[in-house]
């Protein structure tokens, strides 16, 4: 049962690394419509969670270090839950 969830979460979390990454990438290309899809999908699925972050670390010039701050603290809270779940195997 506690393997399933696991596995279950590192299956989202993955997923939203993904998404991460790629919002990170793709906001290097200038002429990008985030309007159509898949880049709509991605923008919505990914701004809740890194307006978090720009709220309190502003752009050093054009860089955005946001999402880079964003992406190690998902990981350390995917790491935390996996501490918490793998004592309960």
């Amino acid at each position: 049962m506690i393997q399933g969830l696991i596995y279950g979460i590192n299956n989202i979390f993955l997923i939203f690394y993904i998404l991460i990454i790629s919002r990170f990438l793709l906001s290097w290309v200038r002429r990008l419509d985030w309007g159509r899809q898949p880049f709509k999908f991605i923008w919505l699925s990914t701004e809740p969670y890194l307006a978090l972050f720009r709220r309190f670390i502003p752009p050093i010039g054009i860089i955005d270090i946001s999402a880079m701050v964003a992406f190690i603290a998902l990981q350390i809270v995917h790491n935390l839950l996996l501490i918490i779940l793998a004592q309960f195997v």
